[in-house]
């Protein structure tokens, strides 16, 4: 029996920029458009209805620095326009219907053809590029904002049938066509928004845990003051990234994004009961993070990634993405009416928990095994530094020499990322958690030291045994013995950080023997530990050595 579809905020278009190849018909649209502006005295407006809405189009021009080919173009087709121009078709929705007139789109029209080329200010010359196999045609860069991305083409259509222009001149896009910008936003009100720009949240979890900045591409933005100098949290905070670390957050998603949390200019001091007071929650395609090209026949794609990380990312800061009563969290404006819908795939998820525990996990590993004192040396330096750094760098500041340095980053190559003569942290979360963890080992070593030098009844002790003392304190460790009773409590043990606390008993046995102690004593210890629920257990340390 299947399970029942949930259904969730349906995210609304923003942002739009896409280039439109056409080449069935070579020149014949852009000859058809500077026939129609040219009989209109330089312009030309037209209606037209679509979906039960009215739209308006008008053909105008701008200047060209296209060179004219002569009489006809390479390919031999004979051109009769003196002085170029470069076409301009405006469609908007009829502003009466629209509300605040924001629901357009400009499509700037530019005549292709194989050889043709531009002319630069200083007179110059520079050859425009076609696709191979293109011959001749016109290129549409459709720029717009508030319109389902799979309407631009039909509006771009009825459009050039208002102005008397064959609309299907616009039938056949060509597969080399592509999409330069898209965004899909909600709007959540602002008293529910923290937790998505928190210091916690979702926005900060992506920049902070996924990989360094060593390779490929991530950037953090966190602006809590508007253009104005008034303070308003959360007003322009984003994040963006590559493909390979989207793919990280995100496994079966594969386009660069920024994801954002945003206010308008004037929200400060925007009516509370006016849209513009709260802010949107967005995601962005990037076109310049990646080396391949999204396709116009990847829209349904491109939707499909947006949406969910819009719905990932609430749901991540605790959101309900899929409210049964009501508007939830989310706030309606004149593009957004906050409504549900079935979504196409099943919900992906943005588990950054998981990868946290994940490196967090890792982390405790190499230290419970314990660190070369380069190892150490070489991660205290990382950590400081937050830069680049070259394993001479760390040999130099050491004292050490480098190919000692570079054995010992390889023996910890989870931790960092190395390439080109640098090294760094993985990750500013794993940075943080190693600096704390050496600090800690540092200072639980000293102190563990100087409480034992202290004693009047003790001798002093080796680094060895203090070693032993710090490490059980570090991990909240108890060792105890009462005659020929000896136990090592280990406290309480999430089984999300370490299910097996076997691992702790033969750390602690290792630092012991290392401590010149009795192996028998720890072996015939009881090893007794706690769950964070109130179940445990206890059992003979010897079964885990």
């Amino acid at each position: 029996m299947g399970g029942v579809a949930v259904k969730r905020i349906r995210t609304a278009p923003h942002e739009f920029d896409a280039n439109l190849l056409f080449n069935e018909d070579g020149l014949q649209p852009f000859f058809a458009l500077d026939r129609e502006r040219k009989a209109g005295g330089g312009s030309k407006t037209a209606s037209f209805e679509h979906n039960g809405e009215t739209w308006l189009a008008r053909l105008s021009y701008q200047d060209s620095n296209l060179v004219n080919p002569g009489d006809e173009t390479p390919q031999g087709t004979p051109f009769q326009i003196e002085e170029i121009k470069e076409m301009r078709i405006k469609v908007s929705r009829r502003r009466d219907e629209d509300g605040v007139g924001e629901q357009k789109f400009v499509a700037h029209v530019t005549p292709r053809w194989n050889g043709m080329e531009g002319e630069r200010a200083d007179g110059s010359r520079v050859e425009i590029p076609v696709p191979d196999g293109f011959l001749e045609g016109i290129n549409v860069r459709v720029q717009g904002a508030n319109i389902e991305f799979d309407r631009y083409l039909p509006l771009l259509q009825l459009a050039a049938d208002a102005l008397d222009v064959n609309a299907y001149y616009f039938d056949d896009v060509h597969p080399f066509s592509n999409i330069q910008d898209a965004e899909r936003y909600v709007r959540v009100h602002r008293d529910s928004s923290g937790p998505i720009h928190a210091r916690d949240g979702p926005l900060v979890g992506l920049a902070h845990v996924l990989e360094s900045d060593r390779s490929g591409y991530r950037k953090l933005v966190q602006k809590d003051t508007d253009d104005h100098g008034n303070d308003l949290p959360g007003y322009y905070h984003t994040v963006t990234l590559d493909a390979h670390r989207m793919s990280e957050a995100w496994p079966e998603h594969d386009l660069p994004k920024e994801v954002k949390h945003y206010y308008a200019r004037e929200a400060f001091q925007a009516d509370p009961d006016n849209p513009l007071a709260h802010p949107k929650l967005g995601a962005s395609y990037q076109v310049s993070r990646w080396d391949a090209t999204l396709r116009w026949d990847d829209l349904e794609k491109l939707n499909r990634e947006l949406e969910e990380a819009v719905h990932s990312v609430l749901e991540n800061a605790g959101l309900d993405s899929a409210p049964q009563r009501g508007g939830g969290v989310f706030v309606e404006d004149a593009y957004f009416d906050a409504s549900l819908h079935e979504p196409a795939t099943p919900p992906t998820t943005l588990d950054l928990a998981s990868i946290k525990q994940e490196q967090k996990n890792m982390v405790i590993e190499y230290l419970s095994d314990g660190l070369s004192d380069v190892q150490v040396e070489s991660l205290e330096t990382l950590v400081t530094d937050g830069g680049h750094v070259s394993p001479d760098d760390i040999a130099d500041e050491h004292d050490r020499h480098v190919g000692s340095v570079r054995r010992a980053l390889r023996g910890i190559e989870e931790l960092v990322e190395r390439g080109y003569g640098e090294v760094g942290l993985r990750s500013e979360f794993i940075g943080e958690m190693v600096y704390q963890a050496i600090a800690d080992a540092r200072e639980a070593v000293t102190n563990a030291a100087k409480t034992v030098v202290d004693a009047a009844d003790q001798e002093r002790v080796s680094e060895a045994w203090a070693k032993w003392q710090a490490w059980c304190d570090r991990h909240g460790i108890d060792f105890r013995r009462r005659g020929d009773d000896v136990t090592l409590d280990l406290g309480e043990i999430d089984p999300d950080d370490d299910a097996d606390p076997g691992g702790f008993v033969r750390q602690a046995y290792r630092l012991w023997i290392d401590a010149d102690q009795d192996p028998a004593t720890l072996r015939q210890a009881t090893v007794v530990y706690s769950r964070p629920l109130g179940a445990g257990g206890s059992y003979p340390a010897f079964r885990d050595l």
